[in-house]
């Protein structure tokens, strides 16, 4: 009887056991009993290495879930899917950033949300689909793509200056250093000359300057003597304009003579073409003075 007795004693514990196992797993299988996850999606466009299942979700440095899954995007193979289980609880609103964030010893990788306006709304669930948190790029892709770039930038300045260092370009420069050598060599010539020059200039303005002098003395001169002539050229201007006038009085006087000359045989002609005999062969006979019988 004992043995039966202990033999149902074991078997209650065992199918307490069991059931106790199952309760457990369903406890697990529900997200943790108490706390409540939600599932969120994530694709990132950048390399996921470092980044494994089950690696920490954190929203500012806190835990706040994990990484149920990755994969590669069934409708887009250059992304990459991340499944994120998260925390009910966890303030992710639309301007929530996920991003990839890495530790400084391990170099394990985790997930960092992070958001800046506080009065975004919260991200919910549509029905059917799974809420999306938009990407960001981690850091070490930044400073990839900036070495990446300035690794470009540095190819193309060697290209141009390996051209600009061209064996051509080499003995053209050399070839301008040398002129530039025989140029400095000519300025400094005509600078000897120049400044020969400008000795001579001084000497010339020294002896420029009596000689101006002298000009100016003979310039004074002649205007005094200018002066003088004018002088005496309105004293000639006035016996000349008397002479004038006398002249063209007698002158008028001669018009007037003329004027008489011509009426007078104007006259003549006329009584010549009226009576040619009469002219020629008529007595000329004494008017009879007052008085007198003609």
């Amino acid at each position: 009887m004992e043995s039966r007795i202990n033999y149902a004693i074991v078997g209650l514990f065992v199918i307490l056991l069991t059931a106790g196992l199952l309760w457990f797993a369903y406890w697990l299988a529900s997200d943790g009993g108490q706390e409540n996850y939600v599932e969120y999606h994530v694709y990132m466009e950048e390399s996921v290495a470092g980044l494994s299942a089950d690696a920490a979700v954190k929203y500012r440095g806190v835990d706040v879930g994990t990484v149920k899954r990755m994969m590669l995007d069934p409708k887009n193979p250059e992304q990459v899917l991340l499944v994120l289980r998260i925390r009910n609880d966890t303030p992710i609103t639309t301007a929530t950033r996920a991003t990839i964030r890495f530790y400084g010893v391990t170099g394990l990788g985790y997930i960092e949300l992070q958001g800046d306006n506080r009065d975004a709304p919260r991200l919910t669930r549509e029905r059917g689909k799974t809420p999306v948190i938009p990407s960001t790029a981690s850091t070490m892709a930044r400073l990839d793509e900036g070495l990446s770039g300035l690794a470009d930038q540095a190819s193309r300045v060697l290209g141009r200056i390996n051209r600009l260092l061209s064996d051509d370009n080499l003995k053209a420069f050399s070839s301008l250093l040398q002129e530039g050598g025989a140029l400095a060599v000519h300025l400094r010539e005509q600078t000897n000359r120049l400044r020969v020059l400008i000795d001579r200039g001084v000497l010339m303005e020294n002896e420029v300057i009596p000689a101006f002098e002298t000009v100016q003395t003979s310039a004074d001169s002649v205007e005094s003597m200018a002066d003088t002539l004018g002088d005496t050229w309105g004293e000639l201007g006035q016996d000349l304009r008397q002479q004038a006038r006398s002249g063209l009085e007698n002158l008028q006087q001669l018009l007037d003579e003329l004027n008489v000359l011509v009426r007078q045989m104007q006259r003549s002609v006329r009584e010549f073409n009226s009576a040619p005999a009469d002219v020629l062969f008529r007595r000329s006979s004494t008017r009879p003075g007052p008085g007198e019988n003609p």
